[in-house]
């Protein structure tokens, strides 16, 4: 059983729908009293839940009551910074356990609850050599938070606040020793604002959700084909006067001020990104004497989305140097990413100034070009006190020491930048709009040096628990390896390359993400990547993962992550009173991956003219986790080695998704917008019967047949996505939706013909 981690919204597996608590589902079929019974306490004597994992914990698994009041003693000064940090720790902490606690209010001891706070040298934070190591204790009457700097106590705070839970007679304070550190320097996140703006509210959210998991490190992207997104005081046409709503759509210097400030109040970093000399339509719509070339192709989004500045004309170096040093003014943090990305190398090739350019001054290649020009744009950035940053395209230049590379294109372009002596940051193998799984991202070692490895982890986890086939599949639909590549593995990481890996990032790009969307496609899963920056790399166990990450996703939403509510949101504004059966279809479904969903990309792949995506799909407000659809797969793996107990949770699972079709179909009738979603509703239905048959249950003649039909639709389907090599030629199920009980599906088909 999947349980939340507070009693009022804990639920049975059977109604444990990705984004819902139970009281919040709306089952389009009846469901019996026993279903729905609430589930027992929490055990006292279990472990605490936390996430990131500490490298060091003991636990008895005891747990004591938690008073009304808490009783800060400063055993170290108390910086106005901590102070700050301490009322925002007392803030949630009294979110957490008023939760749904009306019959046992905390409160009812007088003693208070005592938090020794000792910190061993005082320094500035954020920075880029922070010393967040902590150590914590807690017992029935205090809790003693040691560290080594002022930053620490942030860590260690939120620890402590996961250490609290609410039973049956109140709050407690799980009983722990721990010692911890953080595996990584940079654990970063790395959010979009250019292809769709996120205002700053939606920015400052997600401060909270990384201080609570131990990120440090916000790389914000603020300009590209879309939008640049700052105000400029130099260059003001750069921000056009709003959006078609009218508002607003940049930040203003004044917003960055608070954002930094804010980011700089939880320990977090700010590194922004201003992309050159590609990704530049929204500066070269604004400034068109840059542009490599004349006039600006507005038709082919291509071309918007990778437009390039004509390096070669010195009114450009001046234009971003002049630009760079505005901004550099905004963002205290010593790090600057320059970008440097996927330039269209033919926009330079076919400038016949800029090939006479190269031929003059014997630049071999465009690639040369680019480097020549980013070494100028770096060494001005650097006599600025800027350490340069940039994608892994930046490493064909002369760069200044210090530079940081993000390696982006796959481990090969890591093992050259460490090779060199460049401290690298990995970002490839997170790319949280690739609508991977968390395990698929969480299994996935920033050190690893396999192809695609979260591809492979992804496809393993869809053929079935433990990532193995559970039954024979067709060769057509078999998910192909993701690590099967045209060149011969990379070797490891050597000990001395592996020492100037920083650390890595989770990034979402938003071509098919807006701020109603943000939270759902950031949280839960950036959590877990959270965990996979800062703890030990042997605690990192994938099986592990699932239950953990659904208390962390009720805390998140309990303290202010909005998930859970803008998936709602997003059903309520396709069947306004009538999401209940969409929600029971978005339990055992998922969006399809590897950019699949991503219909401006896979039409630029096929050269066709891109048109603007629609949002406010089923697709896009269905989850890359299913937990319920993950737990009836285990649960059919369980069964068919033994466990005939769960059959009964087993066949109401598979009642419900079958007998739900019906309904979404009534429901679609009365709301357009779900229509998208019945081509998923009727098969995920068919599998439902198919499961139900392999069970015994309502069997009829050529059911074999048909169960078979209906998986191997489902798991080519799955196929279709399973590697960003094959979605640009494999034709896409529809609405977008592929099945996550097909697993289990398929072990109790194979479980059923096994003599």
């Amino acid at each position: 059983m999947i349980r939340s981690f507070l009693p009022g919204v804990a639920c049975l597996s059977l109604l444990c729908l990705p984004f819902l608590s139970c009281a919040q589902a709306q089952p389009a079929t009846p469901i019996t009293q026993a279903d729905t019974a609430p589930a027992a306490p929490l055990n006292a004597a279990a472990p605490p839940v936390l996430m990131p994992l500490p490298s060091s914990m003991q636990s008895d698994g005891a747990a004591f009551p938690l008073p009304s009041r808490l009783d800060i003693r400063w055993d170290s000064p108390a910086t106005p910074a901590l102070r700050q940090a301490v009322q925002r720790f007392e803030r949630r902490l009294a979110v957490l356990t008023a939760s749904n606690n009306t019959a046992n209010p905390r409160g009812t001891a007088s003693v208070p609850y005592v938090m020794h706070i000792h910190y061993r040298q005082d320094a500035p934070f954020p920075r880029p050599a922070m010393r967040e190591e902590y150590s914590l204790r807690t017992t029935a009457t205090e809790a003693r938070l040691d560290a080594q700097e002022p930053v620490s106590i942030l860590r260690a705070l939120a620890t402590l606040l996961q250490l609290v839970r609410i039973e049956a007679s109140g709050p407690v304070i799980a009983q722990a020793t721990i010692t911890d550190s953080p595996r990584f320097v940079w654990r970063g996140l790395m959010i979009d604002t250019s292809r769709h703006f996120m205002p700053l509210s939606v920015l400052l959210r997600q401060l909270d959700g990384m201080e609570m998991v131990k990120l440090n490190v916000l790389h914000l992207h603020l300009s590209d084909g879309t939008a640049f997104r700052v105000e400029s005081r130099l260059y003001p046409r750069l921000t056009r006067p709003g959006n078609a709503n009218g508002a607003r759509d940049f930040y203003t210097q004044a917003e960055i001020g608070q954002l930094v400030r804010a980011a700089a109040e939880r320990g977090i970093r700010v590194v922004p990104e201003f992309d050159t000399p590609g990704h530049t339509f929204a500066i070269l719509r604004a400034y068109p004497a840059l542009a490599a070339q004349r006039p600006l192709n507005t038709t082919d989004r291509a071309e918007i989305n990778r437009a390039a500045m004509d390096p070669t004309n010195p009114a450009t170096l001046f234009f971003v140097n002049t630009l760079y040093a505005e901004m550099a003014h905004l963002f205290p943090d010593p790090v600057f990413h320059i970008g440097g990305d996927e330039v269209v190398a033919k926009q330079w090739l076919q400038n016949p100034h800029i090939t006479a350019y190269m031929k003059r001054h014997r630049l071999a290649d465009t690639a040369a070009l680019q480097a020549s020009f980013s070494k100028q744009v770096a060494q001005a950035l650097h006599a600025h006190g800027k350490t340069v940053m940039g994608w892994d395209e930046i490493l064909a230049a002369d760069l200044p020491p210090g530079t940081l590379i993000e390696s982006w294109r796959g481990p090969a372009h890591t093992l050259d930048a460490t090779r060199a002596g460049y401290d690298t940051i990995i970002s490839g193998p997170y790319y949280l709009d690739r609508l991977l799984p968390a395990r698929a991202y969480y299994e996935t070692d920033p050190l690893d040096t396999r192809k695609d490895a979260a591809e492979a982890a992804a496809a393993a986890q869809t053929t079935g628990p433990g990532g193995t086939a559970p039954a024979p599949l067709e060769p057509s639909t078999t998910p192909p390896d993701a690590t099967q590549a045209d060149s011969p593995p990379l070797p490891p990481l050597s000990a001395e390359q592996a020492a100037h890996v920083l650390g890595a990032e989770a990034a979402l790009w938003t071509e098919v993400i807006d701020e109603t969307m943000l939270d759902a496609r950031l949280w839960p899963r950036t959590a877990a990547l959270a965990e996979r920056f800062w703890s030990p790399a042997a605690l990192c166990k994938g099986d592990t993962l699932s239950p953990r990450l659904a208390v962390m996703r009720d805390r998140l939403d309990l303290l202010g992550l909005r998930a859970t509510q803008q998936t709602l949101e997003g059903l309520q504004r396709m069947a306004p009173g009538e999401t209940g059966a969409a929600q029971v279809l978005l339990s055992a479904v998922s969006p399809v991956r590897n950019y699949a969903h991503n219909h401006e990309f896979l039409q630029i792949r096929h050269k066709e003219t891109a048109t603007e995506q629609p949002l406010g799909t089923l697709a896009d407000s269905a989850t890359p986790d299913t937990p319920l659809a993950d737990l009836f797969n285990d649960e059919a793996a369980a069964f068919v080695r033994g466990e005939i107990a769960l059959k009964p949770d087993l066949i109401r699972m598979l009642t419900l998704w079958a007998q739900n079709d019906e309904a979404f179909q009534r429901a679609a009738a009365r709301h357009p917008a779900l229509a998208t979603g019945l081509g998923a509703s009727a098969e995920l239905a068919a599998l439902a019967r198919a499961g139900l048959a392999a069970l015994g249950q309502g069997r009829a003649p050529g059911w074999r047949e048909q169960a078979r039909a209906a998986l191997d639709t489902a798991q080519a389907d799955i196929a279709a996505s399973a590697s960003i090599h094959v979605v640009t030629h494999a034709r896409q199920p529809a609405g977008d939706l592929i099945q996550r009980i097909a697993p289990g599906i398929a072990l109790l088909l194979a479980g059923q013909d096994r003599p």
